[in-house]
């Protein structure tokens, strides 16, 4: 008798079984968890607005639901309708002109981001990857067989990769840049003539670039976004663009996001998209062209709320000792350093030798979630989201810089 599949091989591929779980939502998942279990737990895990989808989105989707159109399968490339709004949304908003046929709607920017390193890399080829990084990244480029190659960067640079230090980890395998900007999860956002630098660097250099927009709305003070395609032409067709509705419209849970791109990566996209999910939902679609053509006021509005939440967090993480931070500037997360508190005892009298065990003390002694800086790169680190009410956001500090006295 031959050998069972279960004595022979494991339960899981390897490539599966490397993958780690998602650091922030396993954060947020252990808060709500506490919260659900009676306590009270004040999370700054989740790299999700705590706004309610606004209203006439929402309303788009109630009209959209009933209708036996949005019932049926529909092109796995997306709605032409919703395909058109985004093309004309990145030509208004960034000054890059793309036609719909580049436009690829996926399953939330993740899948967006998945489908990119699928369609580019082959085994071997690596993606340069400014640190610290979005916990995603890398598991997304390893499932494609790419290696991940990690450019540290620090608060000298305020979190921005240089092309001395690109130049410098460039192989003759290397194929990608990934370029995010504002960033999650420092807050940097690259100047335009950063940005036009690294862009003129990748286009020398034959280099693809992945750009992630998905906070091109969440800049503050005087930055300002801007895409590495509009000021750099000559790289357009080796640009891959992620960006989606989820961070400007409080739309996380609808799961619309895209890939911009030139027509053969798009195509090859399309083609893995349409066996592995096929269309994104309609009726969540639907609602996307309600976002991205209808009224903005409501961006505006909630960009002025994370701004002042901003500023409160930046000022009190400031103001707790061991604690630096540098200033927020753009989505909304700060990453302050707690490494003048690693090794010496916290209220309660416990001490932690690395961001991942303080993270665990946070959540246990005073009921605070913060994602420790392993988890993008950056030990030492630590993100805290200001996506949160101004009275939790308050609350929550004060317990922090309590347990931290």
């Amino acid at each position: 008798m031959p050998e069972t599949t279960g004595t022979r091989f494991p339960r899981l591929s390897s490539r599966i079984a490397r993958i780690e779980e998602s650091a922030t939502l396993a954060v947020d998942a252990k808060a709500k968890a506490l919260v659900a279990a009676g306590h009270d737990v004040i999370g700054f895990g989740a790299g999700e607005p705590d706004f309610p989808t606004p209203a006439h989105i929402v309303a788009a989707a109630v009209e959209a639901a009933p209708q036996a159109k949005n019932h049926r399968y529909t092109p796995a490339a997306g709605l032409p309708e919703l395909r058109e709004a985004v093309a004309a949304k990145t030509g208004k908003d960034s000054g890059y002109e793309v036609a719909a046929s580049q436009v690829l709607i996926t399953n939330g920017a993740k899948q967006a981001v998945y489908n990119t390193f699928a369609a580019l890399l082959d085994p071997g080829d690596e993606v340069l990857m400014p640190a610290p990084y979005w916990v995603t990244y890398p598991e997304s480029i390893r499932l494609a067989g790419g290696v991940d190659v990690a450019v540290p960067t620090d608060e000298s640079t305020g979190f921005r990769a240089t092309v001395d230090a690109l130049e410098a980890a460039c192989t003759d395998r290397t194929k990608v840049l990934l370029f995010v900007s504002p960033s999650n999860p420092t807050g940097a956002v690259y100047t335009p003539e950063q940005t036009a630098e690294v862009g003129r660097w990748a286009a020398e250099r034959g280099l693809w670039v992945v750009t992630d927009e998905i906070y091109e709305h969440l800049v503050y003070g005087d930055h300002v976004f801007s895409s590495m395609p509009a000021l750099v032409p000559e790289l357009a067709d080796r640009t891959i663009v992620v960006n989606g509705v989820a961070k400007s419209y409080a739309m996380t849970g609808w799961r619309v996001g895209w890939m911009i791109g030139p027509a053969d990566v798009i195509k090859g996209a399309v083609n893995l998209q349409s066996h592995a999910t096929s269309n994104v939902a309609n009726v969540s679609q639907r609602a996307a062209v309600a976002a991205l053509t209808g009224d903005q006021a409501c961006v505006g509005e909630m960009r002025a709320a994370f701004d002042r939440r901003r500023r409160r967090m930046y000022e009190l993480l400031s103001a707790m000792p061991g604690v630096e931070c540098l200033e927020p500037e753009g989505a909304f997360y700060a990453f302050p350093s707690f490494a003048g508190v690693l090794g010496r005892p916290l209220a309660g009298g416990r001490t932690a030798s690395t961001t991942l065990e303080l993270a665990g003390i946070a959540l246990e002694e005073a009921k605070v979630a913060i994602v420790p800086g392993e988890a993008f790169g950056a030990p030492g680190y630590a993100r805290l989201s200001y996506a949160l009410a101004d009275e939790a956001l308050e609350e929550g500090l004060g317990r922090l810089a309590t347990l931290l006295a």
